[in-house]
């Protein structure tokens, strides 16, 4: 199994739908997926969302997950559309990107019952407009200014849930903790990352072998 980092368990946590969520997997990857033990489900990816990708996350997790529906590259009623489809098949919330126009996370907030989540990279978004729209919270990714972020959010408006990204280490996510953060993504080495890792552990372990077998 894949441990999330344990200092997320000091994160108050967001309650959706009577569950209580600190830690979530920043991936895609199924078999990641079903292999950490996170709350959780972020999957959300850079290309156009596409239900029967949601299908195969929402198939193979046994966590919530919170589905990525576009923003960016796709807008308007696909967006609409992939909401509704996400919600169908069971996605415990729906996030749209940055560039998300207001008009579109509206027309979302009509059509669902699920949360919203708007992902915020910048301490200057407009984030009362965002709400107003419809968001039900925010999801913070502004790399190394993430804690700056959310202070500012906490700052304006306590009491809107916030996740966001931890950062590479312990500390780095301690500090997103102390800025407000209610909820961490964390994001785990790739399944390649952890392939070489093992496969560099099988090499040694039969070269040791050869070495013993000598003469």
């Amino acid at each position: 199994m894949i441990r999330v980092p344990e200092i997320i368990r000091a994160v108050p946590g967001i309650r959706v739908f009577g569950k209580r969520i600190k830690s979530l997997v920043f991936s895609t990857d199924v078999a990641i997926i079903r292999n950490i033990d996170a709350d959780a489900v972020l999957a959300v990816y850079p290309f156009t969302p596409q239900p029967v990708i949601t299908q195969a996350i929402l198939g193979a997790a046994d966590v919530p997950v919170f589905c990525g529906i576009g923003g960016g590259i796709t807008r308007g009623k696909r967006v609409v559309n992939l909401a509704m489809d996400a919600e169908f098949k069971g996605a415990m919330g729906v996030v749209v990107n940055t560039p998300t126009e207001n008009e579109t996370i509206a027309r979302v907030a009509e059509t669902v019952d699920i949360p919203i989540i708007v992902t915020v990279v910048s301490e200057y978004e407009d984030f009362q407009s965002r709400l107003d729209a419809g968001a039900s919270f925010f999801n913070v990714s502004g790399a190394a200014k993430t804690p700056q972020i959310v202070r500012r959010i906490k700052e304006q408006f306590p009491d809107v849930p916030v996740m966001a990204t931890g950062g590479p280490n312990d500390e780095s996510i301690r500090n997103t903790i102390e800025a407000g953060a209610d909820a961490i993504c964390y994001t785990p080495a790739t399944n390649g990352e952890i392939f070489k890792q093992l496969m560099d552990k099988y090499r040694a372990n039969i070269a040791h072998q050869a070495e013993e077998e000598e003469p």
